[in-house]
């Protein structure tokens, strides 16, 4: 199953492809960085800050800083990674930023719900804008 992550919030997104990973199916979800948080841009940016100044520099707990892997944290957060059943699952999803020279617009799944119109509010931010804001390094 391959789904756009454009315009799709965030956790909506993410409870539909873990479930789907848990069922079998193997889950890859592209443009992460125009995947939607709904919220304040500075209330959802401080509690950002505030998870990963939490904990030790050296023990954790890590928090991730680049929009694929902030987005399949939020899906571990989602199974049960801690057994053998939802470590196979999260072995099935991949994040991507961008879209990858291997997959094709033509096959991806819609996901009822996710989309950011589907919400009241107006106040959102991108995973990528995010990550940008605390500290993401590179490009």
């Amino acid at each position: 199953m391959i789904i756009n992550g454009k315009h799709l919030i965030a956790g909506r997104l993410a409870s539909f492809a873990a479930k789907q990973a848990l069922l079998g199916e193997e889950v890859i979800i592209y443009n992460s960085e125009h995947v939607m948080m709904t919220g304040g841009k500075a209330n959802v940016t401080k509690h950002q800050e505030e998870r990963q100044a939490r904990g030790h520099p050296y023990k954790g707990p890590f928090v991730p800083k680049t929009e694929d892997r902030l987005l399949k944290r939020m899906i571990r957060g989602m199974v049960p990674h801690k057994q053998e059943r939802g470590r196979t699952a999260l072995a099935k999803v991949r994040c991507y930023r961008g879209v990858p020279d291997t997959i094709t617009e033509d096959k991806t799944t819609e996901v009822k719900g996710a989309h950011i119109t589907k919400t009241q509010t107006l106040k959102y931010i991108t995973l990528g804008e995010l990550c940008r804001r605390t500290g993401r390094k590179g490009q």
